[in-house]
């Protein structure tokens, strides 16, 4: 017979990571509700308000998405006036995004987001910036930086 000691629920890395997620992220709803925007919308803008004119393959990239998921999102930030997508001056084929005013006067309604998760977060800043280390060692096992 096998150990049956993995099968333990206490010895899964993944829940806590998961209950952890799921958690953090229904925290974000009311904040992001007030912004008009779903989490992943966010985190989008939070990638754009670091670099702008990026390509939309650039972004996927950056956000772990891929194109199924971020093009309607997009559409959507393009819809609210928050981004506009336009053909690549080094190639016409690809898609840069770019945020608009109205996309950035949102930056500064953002601002007041961070802090109130950190108040929801259980650890200190030295915590926080180990454990933000941790998940990208994790989230690298998994992807192959190109």
């Amino acid at each position: 017979m096998k150990n049956e000691e993995c099968l333990r629920l206490e010895n899964q890395i993944c829940f806590p990571m998961y209950v952890a997620s799921k958690e953090i992220v229904r925290r974000y709803i009311p904040l992001l509700s007030a912004l008009d925007l779903t989490y992943t919308q966010y985190i989008t803008l939070l990638a754009l308000w670091e670099k702008d004119h990026i390509t939309v393959k650039e972004l996927g990239e950056k956000l772990y998405l891929d194109s199924g998921t971020l093009t309607p999102l997009l559409n959507k930030l393009e819809k609210k006036g928050y981004i506009i997508k336009n053909k690549s001056d080094k190639d016409g084929r690809e898609l840069v995004v770019i945020v608009t005013a109205k996309g950035l006067e949102l930056k500064q309604k953002a601002l007041e987001v961070p802090p109130e998760i950190a108040k929801c977060v259980n650890l200190n800043k030295e915590e926080a910036i180990v454990f933000y280390q941790l998940l990208h060692k994790v989230l690298d096992g998994f992807y192959v930086k190109q």
